[in-house]
């Protein structure tokens, strides 16, 4: 967007003086998202307070009003005002916000990190905040020049004018004197500089050499560090333990009760890991204790022959299905960990009248107001301050705020300053999980090979029943991320008889988005009938999908350029098969092909992907090529290995040894190529993730003639005659 912006002086926040002097420009959310803005009810937050400094030294400071994970969002945003600011780059910094308001989400009114929004939901906003600082400078500029300030020019961090030039660490403070413009020109996309341009990343070097800090790097004197005895089901409670052992291991210094469990609290976590192997607790098992993944599974497939929620309807889907072809499917995805690299963990600092607490996390308003609750505190008492997160893929914004109320709970019960620390082995027993959906699928197809009738169950937990999302995200019974990619399908919307219909059973097992949420399980099953229905056809599955598509560019253009390039209309190499799928999700359209092979044995090897991708602008090219690269491992990781079971209540697996990741020898080759677009942006952050299982799947069928309807994929499964 170019051209001339109203920037109301409520807007934009403007102080001179603060830490060593300079220009100082913040900015709001506008009025109408504030109305709507969902905040604890604990009272008011602090004043609005996000800025962008620029230093008496020349320094650029954005503060950045998303967490950085891993996406490259501390490098993307920074870019945005950099262009309009006409900044020097090698000056400019970002950092994490305080928790306020005015950091509140464009969209959702409250400080969150998540749906793959953080760059087009700031796309605007930012820029903004860019080019009214480079209007103040310029006036100051021109009034210490004595020219007009049209007469005036920016470059990399000067205002420049005839025979005159000065470098804006000299003008901030001057600048800062000027009142705020009504509006502001952003420049014209032909004459950025820096977006759309592949930028190096500005958290590269101290995650390279050591000096960025996670949250599990947090270290202050007289910390203690504790662990926390949880239920091994889900909902169970202490009916009473005994500590007198674990007191006993050198270091242990103290054991105190909170919700959750029982907390053993040491000099350092291995003290406090070995306290609480010895800390004798007396469960009371909570309504899972019968947990079983084979009932369950049983009881998701009965439910899906009854009518569910209607989520999609168009004519009479039942009466059609008596015509033509009729394809019969069940779909099978099992509960998902998130397993970030960096296990979750809290530090909490309590007094009187303050809590502070550090950690990496997605969701900072809803934190703030639960710890405000727990402490009693109002919650601008309560400071978070955002460290970088080693992973979060939805595991660190919980509306319960599980992690960081605990730890702030054992900062209370304790009284002691303590850092809370999950082991991989409470991370991946810990729930919150990606639901475990069951599709059963009646599709029938005319004569033409399109897809004349379609009937669609789905079985599996709602991730908004319940939260403050509910309001917003489940309608008629019917949660909009269980069916997402479904309902909403280009395919399912082109056939004229259709019922999606949704079950949302409780389970009693906790569950939480996961990385590219309902898309995760939809993508691989809609893309994998889609394939199903190409065969039935006699069609190659590539030009199906684009008889299917032809009103939907979008989908094309990402088809059409990743068929292309992995030189689908050549033989691959001997012993080798592709499959491909192409699905959108959070605004941006990916397809991608992978290509396999399958030993008579049943191993089996991705060995390339091949992903185009159609996110509109791409602020930073080497970004999304390295977000769709990320998403591709991650998706990968669940195809071959992903899978949380229960048994007698219990969660089976225990670490990576049981709840592998990717490893290097599995990785594939990937190629990714972004499609010119000037379509609306979308996100980049998890698209990538369901393409993959339905590609995968799509090849082995091309390799062994065998549809696999169910994930992970097992070598079993694979092996041939």
């Amino acid at each position: 967007m170019s051209g001339n912006q109203r920037l109301g002086r409520r807007g934009f926040l403007k102080a001179s003086g603060l830490l060593t002097g300079g220009l100082v420009v913040g900015f709001q959310v506008p009025l109408a998202k504030r109305a709507a803005a969902q905040t604890p009810p604990t009272g008011k937050l602090p004043p609005p307070n996000a800025f962008l400094r620029i230093g008496a030294d020349g320094s650029v400071l954005v503060l950045l009003a998303h967490s950085e994970m891993g996406q490259g969002i501390w490098t993307t945003l920074p870019m945005l005002i950099a262009e309009e600011l006409d900044a020097d780059w090698s000056k400019v910094k970002a950092q994490h916000c305080p928790v306020a308001p005015v950091y509140g989400h464009t969209a959702f009114g409250f400080q969150i990190t998540g749906g793959s929004t953080s760059t087009h939901s700031e796309f605007d906003r930012y820029r903004q905040v860019g080019a009214m600082a480079r209007a103040l400078l310029v006036q100051a500029a021109a009034a210490k020049f004595g020219v007009k300030p049209e007469d005036c020019r920016t470059e990399k961090g000067f205002v420049i004018s005839v025979g005159k030039k000065a470098g804006y660490g000299e003008l901030a403070e001057a600048a800062a004197k000027f009142p705020a413009p009504e509006k502001v020109t952003l420049k014209d996309p032909k004459d950025w500089r820096i977006i759309g341009k592949t930028t190096k990343r500005l958290d590269s070097p101290e995650k390279v050499n050591g000096t960025a800090q996670f949250g599990m790097d947090v270290h202050f004197p007289g910390m203690l560090t504790a662990v926390v005895a949880r239920s091994p089901g889900f909902g169970g409670k202490v009916k009473s333990y005994d500590a007198k052992a674990a007191l006993a291991v050198p270091g242990v210094r103290q054991v105190v009760q909170v919700p959750s469990g029982i907390a053993v609290l040491a000099d350092h976590y291995w003290a406090a890991k070995q306290g609480r192997e010895v800390l004798k607790v007396d469960w009371e098992e909570g309504p899972t204790a019968g947990l079983d993944s084979v009932k369950l599974r049983g009881e998701f497939h009965k439910l899906a022959a009854t009518p569910g929620m209607p989520a999609a309807k168009a004519g009479d889907a039942d009466a059609a299905l008596g015509k033509g072809t009729i394809l019969e499917a069940e779909y099978f995805v099992p509960y998902l960990a998130h397993a970030p690299m960096e296990p979750l963990n809290c530090t909490v600092k309590l007094s009187e009248d303050k809590c502070e607490i550090w950690s990496g996390t997605q969701l900072q308003t809803v934190d703030q107001g639960v710890a405000a609750q727990i402490t009693g505190l109002k919650p601008e008492q309560v400071e978070i301050h955002t460290t970088f997160l080693g992973g979060g893929f939805g595991r660190r914004a919980t509306p319960t705020s599980d992690f960081i109320s605990e730890a702030v709970q054992v900062a209370k019960a304790s009284g002691k300053l303590v850092k809370v620390v999950w082991s991989r082995e409470d991370d991946i027993r810990g729930g919150y999980y990606r639901s475990s959906f069951l599709h059963q699928a009646k599709v029938a197809l005319g004569s033409d090979g399109h897809p004349s009738a379609w009937k669609h169950a789905i079985v599996g937990q709602s991730i908004m029943a319940g939260t403050m999302m509910e309001a917003m995200m489940v309608k008629d019974g019917v949660d909009a991320t269980s069916v997402e990619g479904v309902s909403d399908s280009p395919y399912m919307k082109e056939v004229p008889d259709h019922l999606v219909h949704l079950h949302s059973p409780k389970t009693g097992v906790p569950v939480l988005w996961w990385r590219s949420v309902g898309h995760s399980h939809t993508g691989f099953v809609m893309e994998c009938l889609i394939d199903e229905l190409a065969h039935a056809a006699k069609q190659d599955p590539a030009e199906y999908r684009r008889m299917l598509l032809k009103d939907h560019p979008r989908h094309l253009a990402a088809l059409n350029l990743a068929v292309e390039k992995s030189g689908w209309d050549k033989p691959p190499e001997e012993g080798h098969f592709r499959g491909v799928a192409v699905h959108e999700s959070f605004g941006s359209y990916v397809a991608e092909v992978a290509e396999v092979s399958v030993s008579k044995e049943g191993q089996l090897k991705v060995h390339k992907v091949t992903c185009a991708i159609d996110c509109g602008l791409a602020v930073n090219p080497d970004g999304v090529k390295a977000q769709m690269e990320s998403g591709i491992i991650f998706a990968l990781s669940a195809v071959l290995h992903g899978e949380i079971t229960f048994a007698d209540g219990r969660v089976k697996q225990r670490n990576f040894h049981d709840y592998p990741v990717l490893r290097m020898n599995e990785a594939p080759l990937i190629e990714t190529h972004i499609v010119p677009s000037t379509g609306k942006m979308g996100g980049a952050g998890e698209c990538g993730v369901p393409p993959l299982a339905p590609a995968v799947a799509n090849a082995i069928f091309a390799a062994t003639g065998k549809r696999l309807r169910e994930l992970p994929i097992r070598a079993d499964q694979l092996k041939q005659a």
